[in-house]
């Protein structure tokens, strides 16, 4: 039995859950996603307390336990995108590194000889705080986190003097220099 399957996801007020087939559609304020589950495997219900259940057919099986937990995860992350939205926050860090938008491209300046460019995907908002923060912000949890990956492997951190991009509250294991 999977500990994080049989856990209940309460939903939100907002929120609705409706299930066709194999096919998981939630709604929020924010949006709506859909998401598709083996319902030869799986079997989800909503109850009167507006909590959403998803439980195997088939408890005895190893891998359905470890896909229950899974798709329960998948479908939290959902609820949670749809009704509060994910975000990510990255730094730059180094002299002359800024970052500016245009439409929907990022300009950095990251100390190379020429301009990086990152085409921001859709289903993304892109806030510029300041000319070095980034807040990346969406209802996919993949997509959110997969587009800040990209965007860190532009520049990654170095060791030495800590330059590069990187997540908020990020720790970078420094190294000492060379000794004379």
């Amino acid at each position: 039995m999977s500990k994080l399957g049989k856990k209940i996801i309460v939903l939100p007020k907002d929120s609705k859950v409706a299930v066709q087939g194999n096919i998981l559609t939630i709604s929020g304020p924010k949006g709506s996603e859909t998401l598709s589950f083996n319902d030869k495997i799986f079997s989800s219900k909503v109850n009167e307390k507006n909590e959403f259940h998803i439980l195997p057919i088939n408890k005895k099986d190893k891998n359905v336990s470890v896909m229950w937990g899974t798709y329960r995860s998948l479908i939290n992350n959902a609820i949670l995108g749809v009704t509060k939205g994910h975000e990510k926050n990255l730094e730059l860090n180094g002299v002359g590194f800024k970052v500016s938008q245009q439409g929907d491209e990022l300009k950095l300046k990251l100390g190379f000889s020429h301009d990086a460019t990152y085409k921001v995907p859709k289903g993304i908002n892109i806030k510029i705080e300041k000319q070095t923060k980034i807040n990346i912000s969406g209802t996919d949890k993949a997509l959110v986190s997969k587009t800040a990956s990209e965007i860190k492997s532009l520049k990654p951190v170095e060791p030495y003097k800590g330059k590069g991009i990187k997540e908020k509250d990020q720790y970078v294991i420094r190294k000492e220099g060379k000794k004379k």
